[in-house]
């Protein structure tokens, strides 16, 4: 496969923000990082020292046996801690018991549904209880047949059970693959093949918006297709205990296990796998330009070190037994974050932290178990929608559990606009100390109300960009150290050496839109595609030589800031102007009508390409074909010519109540892009959230 072709990369910035907002002293003066010296001290050390630095960094955590080298690099391969072995669930639970603090809440979940007393349904996993439970569920794999270096298929609603099937797998040794529940038979049917899976876990279903997902009867279709068939075992939890949930079980010649039966009959003893650092960890499937999904590959210790340090620095984690924070003093031989003797009589919190994503993403898999557990913070999952049985769901949450550290997507925050502030105002949501957001650019406006709205005007942001590939936050600001910007992903994380270049690989200059490249390695990176090495090295090391390029376009602005500007196949060329995707949205958002917008290029026969606008407007819609159609979107086109100049006015813009997305909240922009051209729709749509909005949008 070609890769990407960088020539849209040159992208014009238009937009402008000179807003910023430094870090509030007081939550400096605690922070892990407490100035922006301090950060660039330790970015410099990271990058000219990364062996000791790396070194440093994981002596934090537990090792069966240390590494003989922290890193060897031949490009595009690295390996990271070689020759040591260790285990990651062993860091995310055992460790923590071993320390004495197996009493302590590592997993909290609620329940979409209310109980039969209209309260909340709230669990609350111990480290102790979540380990006998994984220990456990591990012991039913390897019963099942799994063996270390086996693919074991997830496919599960948001319950403790598929945190704990992700670690079982981790405990063992086997790779897993977590789909994400709202996929379709057909996505799971092509992960198992292309994994060579022969073991899948599920739900019989799962609940949104009150209604059940049939999680097991799509996997029942997904193994009747070509090639799915090599599934032998099928470990099923029974979360909604449906009826009509087929389920044959292994002793009467079918495939499935009962959770409750095969994992509850086991042992929890189960010793922890002594990992090498290089043996793969899991397969997590992403969207490709071709339409198949790349399956791409993490491994054991850079991954786990990774995800360990990125959550603790851009939340500024403080974990069960902490102890005080302290910044870095002259002579102190350890780095400022490094938690130190576990005080094990300390009931001093420690943060509760929420990501609102689903363990079906990277996201989740990052910043909502395996960089979590081994900080000692407890982690919330929620099974449900945000807006079940009403629109304040998210933040009657966060007052409930007194959460501290939030991570949402922009997508979500532009809904919780266009729903109301009346919402949220109905809530006390002081216990809040840092926001973030994650999965696409976040507009300035949106920024601003997350800030004002939801973190009293207080809260630091940390607006992260990074990738599946990269396995954690590659750029973002961190909330005790550098200043923010509404709509800028900020600075480096520690270790990492990012760089806009040009098409023929130049350096851009300062605000010169161009192509986001990392220049060094970085323990999170991914390993490979499975299955498929030439189509890994063509997608993300064959544009620049020696560079890995996420094929995102990007500028640096005079103080060092990072701003994304959307992915280089999002490029609009305009009249031969290079215009990202993401300052047009920007645009629209900030006009008082629009709650939402989305833009996508199509063919045109004057400029080669135009620009076509889905807004979701604030109230009602205008009816088509209007005359108050007709000077809405009249008024909105002046506007962006207003804001970023006549050269992006967008030349169709379309009122629509909804935009096509995916229950994660990505909206679907291939499907839209077919709509604005006037082209049929032969996306698949099975994972759409509404699939009812493409009449809709069609006008049908």
């Amino acid at each position: 496969m070609a890769a990407p072709s960088p020539s849209p990369s040159n992208t014009e910035t238009m937009l402008q923000e000179h807003r910023s907002f430094p870090p509030p002293p007081a939550f400096a003066a605690g922070a892990h990082l407490s100035s922006i010296e301090q950060y660039e001290a330790l970015h410099a050390r990271s990058l000219e020292d990364p062996d000791g630095f790396w070194a440093e960094v994981a002596a934090d955590l537990h090792w069966f046996r240390k590494w003989d080298r922290v890193l060897r690099w031949e490009a595009p391969d690295p390996v990271w801690f070689g020759g040591a072995k260790t285990n990651l669930c062993f860091n995310c639970l055992d460790r923590q018991v071993d320390a004495g603090l197996g009493d302590r809440p590592a997993i909290l979940w609620e329940a979409e549904a209310m109980g039969p007393d209209g309260a909340p349904i709230v669990e609350s996993w111990s480290y102790a209880g979540l380990l006998e439970e994984t220990s456990r569920c591990a012991n039913a794999l390897k019963a099942m047949g799994v063996k270390k270096g086996d693919v074991v298929t997830i496919y599960m609603g948001m319950v403790p059970q598929l945190a704990i099937a992700m670690l079982a797998c981790a405990r063992i040794g086997a790779v897993h693959s977590v789909i994400f529940g709202g996929f379709s038979a057909a996505a799971i049917a092509d992960r198992v093949v292309d994994g060579n899976s022969r073991f899948v876990i599920t739900c019989d279903g799962s609940y949104r918006r009150g209604r059940v997902v049939p999680l097991k009867a799509t996997v029942e279709e997904a193994l009747q297709r070509e090639g799915a068939g090599i599934v032998t075992d099928v470990l099923v939890y029974r979360r909604t205990r449906d009826a009509d949930a087929p389920f044959t079980a292994k002793a009467d010649g079918g495939r499935d296990h009962d959770w409750a039966e095969l994992v509850h009959q086991q042992s929890d003893d189960c010793p922890a796998e002594e990992m090498d650092a290089e043996d793969p960890l899991f397969i997590l499937y992403t969207s490709g330009s071709t339409g198949k999904p790349k399956g791409i590959l993490h491994t054991t210790a850079g991954y786990m070190v990774w995800a360990y340090l990125t959550s603790r620095l851009t939340f500024d984690l403080a974990g069960h037994g902490d102890g005080p924070r302290r910044a870095g003093r002259a002579g102190d031989d350890r780095l400022p974050w490094s938690p130190g003797p576990v005080d094990r009589q300390s009931d001093a919190p420690v943060d509760i932290y929420w990501c609102t994503a689903d363990c079906g993403w990277i996201t989740g898999h990052s910043y909502i178990v395996y960089g979590l557990l081994p900080n000692r913070v407890p982690t919330l999952m929620y099974e449900g929608a945000p807006d079940f049985p009403a629109k304040d769901r998210f933040w009657d949450i966060v007052e409930r559990h007194r959460v501290t550290k939030f991570y949402t997507a922009p997508t979500a925050i532009r809904a919780f606009m266009k729903w109301g502030d009346e919402h949220v105002e109905k809530h006390d949501l002081s216990t809040l100390r840092v926001l973030g957001t994650v999965g696409e650019p976040i507009n300035p406006e949106a920024w601003m109300w997350y800030r004002e709205k939801i973190g009293g005007g207080t809260c630091p942001i940390v607006d992260t960009w990074w990738q599946t590939e990269t396995g954690g936050h590659m750029l973002t600001p961190l909330p005790g150290a550098t200043t923010a910007v509404p709509g800028s992903c900020g600075k480096p994380m520690l270790g990492v050496s990012a760089s806009v270049v040009r098409e023929d690989g130049r350096p851009a200059g300062v605000n010169e839109g161009g192509m986001l490249v990392i220049d060094k390695p970085w323990p999170g990176m991914l390993r490979g595609i499975h299955g498929d090495r030439q189509r890994f090295v063509d997608t993300y090391w064959s544009a620049v030589e020696g560079k890995y390029c996420p094929a995102d376009g990007a500028r640096r602005d005079e103080n060092g800031n990072f701003w994304i500007m959307g992915r280089t196949d999002d490029v609009i060329v305009v009249a031969g102007h290079n215009l990202g995707t993401m300052e047009v949205e920007s645009a629209l958002v900030a006009h008082a009508r629009v709650a939402e917008a989305a833009v996508v290029g199509f063919p045109h026969e004057v400029k080669g390409n135009g620009i076509a606008a889905f807004v979701i407007p604030h109230g009602d819609v205008p009816a088509p074909g209007s005359d108050g159609e007709a000077a809405e979107r009249d008024a909105l086109i002046a506007h962006v010519g207003r804001e970023l100049g006549p050269i992006a006015r967008p030349d169709q813009i379309r009122f629509t109540p909804a935009l096509p997305k995916t229950r994660s909240g990505k909206i679907m922009r291939r499907l839209l892009r077919s709509v604005a051209a006037g082209e049929e729709v032969t996306s698949d749509v099975s994972t759409l959230e509404d699939p009812a909005i493409l009449d809709k949008l069609l006008g049908r």
